[in-house]
């Protein structure tokens, strides 16, 4: 019977005799020991260990930080579920806020607690494969491509970013939908008051860069009649018309500070004031937000509250770009291209096989929107029963390279995991297209679809 093997764990520590001790105490870890930068990213790369403690003072600078904190970022940019486990007696506190900041999973202070930085590293351990259980369940192809009721997707990117919603959406927390422009904020926010116990009451969105300044206190928070020229009539604001349910703000970081001001104080009072009125009026209207700024300069700046901020983002959400979801945009190509077929041109059945390339190849910087768009574009102006390439606009051309692998065994394993699923995608899952589209037999990629754990 073969024994199962160690985890292993990465010690990145120039001190020869805290090398030896830490070893000697991780009995049940498969310990790896590297004393400096280059040797550490050799071991990171060889042994890809779930779990690195890392003391930040390395040479050649042993009594600063800064190639400590060179190794993590180069930890974080070639295996970013590595959880990192910093240590330093170097400015304690500061040095814990910035490497947590930079994707470090804790912190401990030296002198070295064995026991204490033990069960750290045990809980590392038990979160990363709790996540990695999580991913692998979350790549599985072949079961239901719609989330949150309507949205669809294939990548396991957007199945993490559903599974966090679905958790959240019965709370009363503020979430912030993070996110380039049409990668869906909207119908994710829809998302989270469709999934919660308010999806009975009203879902209202208001775009907070498409009205002016002046117009945008009253369309959020409502006027009695006369408070200004031309308030013939009392008016309910949007957060208003949502009680009991959802109010969407998108692009939040357009309302000006002023306004700010307004909306934090209903935040943490939840009750409103209409524009000419002296009424305090109670309210009950959950806010989800989004933007595709960047809040956390515009806070430095002085352009956006840093305590509206925390009130608006107690759960935050990144919501990946279209070309960071593998298969998707075939997925989405072939719903639009069904729907707007049926709408505009009936003799529209499919795309050629050109025309696929070139979506899978694309890098749409317009994400969704930009798909939906150039779909309903090539439906409309296609000739024959396919829609190709150059109905869309867009030249077949080879997929980005991405960031870097760790080595290569990952970039074979990531780029398999890709093709497979851009090919399942273009086929419906259809076992014996895809094989033939990747160019081997049902059996081969069977076993494919095994070792990488994409079944259902």
């Amino acid at each position: 019977m073969t024994s199962k093997a160690k985890p292993k764990l990465l010690v990145v520590e120039d001190d020869e005799g805290l090398q030896a001790q830490l070893k000697w105490a991780y009995e049940d870890f498969d310990v790896v020991i590297a004393g400096d930068r280059d040797s550490a990213l050799a071991a990171l790369r060889a042994d890809e260990p779930a779990v690195v403690t890392l003391d930040l003072g390395l040479p050649p600078e042993p009594d600063g930080t800064r190639e400590g904190f060179a190794v993590l970022d180069a930890i974080m940019a070639l295996k970013p579920d590595t959880k990192v486990i910093v240590a330093s007696g170097h400015g304690a506190r500061e040095s814990a806020l910035t490497a947590i900041d930079r994707g470090a999973y804790d912190f401990y202070q030296k002198p070295v607690d064995i026991d204490a930085l033990g069960l750290i590293v045990r809980r590392a351990f038990g979160l990363h494969e709790i996540e990695a259980e999580n991913r692998r369940l979350a790549a599985r192809v072949g079961e239901d491509k719609t989330v949150l009721g309507s949205m669809i997707t294939a990548a396991p990117e957007m199945a993490k970013v559903a599974r966090t919603i679905e958790r959240v959406a019965n709370t009363r927390v503020s979430v912030m939908l993070l996110g380039a422009s049409g990668t869906g904020k909207e119908l994710l926010a829809r998302g989270v008051h469709d999934t919660s116990d308010r999806r009975g009451r009203n879902f209202v969105a208001l775009n907070c860069a498409a009205i002016p300044e002046t117009l945008l206190e009253a369309e959020l928070f409502g006027h009695e009649k006369g408070a200004f020229t031309g308030a013939v009539a009392q008016n309910k604001g949007k957060i208003e018309q949502a009680q009991g349910g959802t109010l969407f703000l998108d692009e939040v970081g357009d309302i000006p500070l002023p306004l700010q001001v307004k909306l934090l104080r209903f935040l943490q009072e939840r009750t409103i004031e209409r524009i000419g009125g002296r009424t305090a009026i109670p309210v009950d209207t959950r806010i989800v937000c989004a933007t595709h700024q960047n809040l956390e300069a515009m806070i430095a700046a002085g352009t956006f509250r840093e305590d509206l901020f925390y009130r608006l983002a107690e759960i935050v959400v990144k919501v990946p770009a279209l070309s960071e979801r593998p298969g998707d945009a075939v997925l989405l190509a072939k719903h639009f291209l069904h729907r707007f077929a049926a709408e505009m041109n009936p003799a529209v059945k499919g795309f050629a096989p050109d025309a696929l390339a070139a979506i899978d190849g694309w890098h749409w910087p317009g994400n969704v929107r930009e798909l939906e768009n150039r779909v309903k574009r090539a439906v409309i102006m296609a000739d024959g029963k396919l829609v190709g390439a150059g109905d869309l606009d867009l030249a077949a051309g080879a997929e980005d390279e991405g960031t870097e692998a760790l080595n290569l065994k990952s970039a074979r394993e990531r780029s398999d995991r890709a093709m497979i699923r851009h090919a399942l995608a273009r086929s419906e899952g259809n076992i014996s297209s895809s094989a033939k589209m990747l160019g081997i037999s049902r059996p081969t990629l069977y076993d494919l679809i095994k070792q990488y754990d994409l079944q259902t």
